[in-house]
């Protein structure tokens, strides 16, 4: 959470503890991934938390090791974990193989960031939010590929909670972008908390097979 350090750890204790709330709801293997999502979340705000004190008590190594922590969550991790979440949920034959093509999207999305982390410095400071400086991330072709493979592939899931979950999530990156332009990854990620509310409630509500975004075919 950009706020402040008291903000992320009491986001990142509240999404914990809804995350392993949201897996213990699962009721096959296939499902642990996404309800794992929140509990991913936490974690995300908790590394945030932890950035806001290295500004505080000046320790560059924490700075540095968290700085990279956050990246290679936002960057790295989410477009690929979230198709490969939503592909294991997926019981829809033609659903899956779409759901797939997403997968490989987020997968080379996510190691071309990462060679991208690796290969040049990233570096975050304090301007009222966290900015994360990266300016290859911005590249046009990029965020789109990355919201394809973290909010688009929700549309052709099955599951009604799962296309709200894309949904939700487009609206809020366009929302955090149009109002947070420097420091929006952050903004963004605190927004995206609100989607574990849905993912809780897509387990807790009997994981109903309702119809999605798109009619269903076997």
């Amino acid at each position: 959470m950009c706020f402040s350090a008291t903000a992320s750890f009491i986001a990142g204790a509240s999404l914990s503890a809804l995350g392993v709330a949201t897996v213990k709801k699962a009721q096959r293997k296939a499902e642990v991934p996404f309800a794992m999502i929140p509990l991913l979340f936490g974690v995300q705000q908790f590394i945030e938390g932890m950035l806001w004190l290295s500004f505080r008590f000046d320790a560059p190594l924490l700075n540095v090791t968290m700085t990279y922590a956050f990246t290679l969550f936002s960057h790295v991790l989410w477009p690929i974990f979230v198709p490969l979440s939503i592909g294991l949920v997926e019981t829809v034959a033609w659903r899956k193989k779409v759901i797939s093509a997403f997968q490989i999207i987020g997968i080379t999305v996510g190691l071309y960031l990462l060679y991208l982390i690796v290969r040049f410095p990233v570096t975050s400071e304090v301007d009222e939010h966290i900015v994360y400086v990266l300016p290859h991330f911005y590249k046009v072709p990029v965020m789109a590929l990355y919201l394809a493979a973290t909010c688009v592939v929700s549309f052709f899931s099955s599951h009604k909670l799962i296309n709200v979950f894309g949904v939700l999530a487009l609206l809020l990156f366009m929302v955090a972008y149009w109002f947070y332009t420097v420091a929006f990854f952050s903004v963004w990620c605190f927004f995206a908390a609100i989607l574990s509310a849905v993912i809780y409630l897509h387990f807790r509500l009997g994981k109903q097979r309702t119809p999605g975004l798109m009619p269903s075919r076997a």
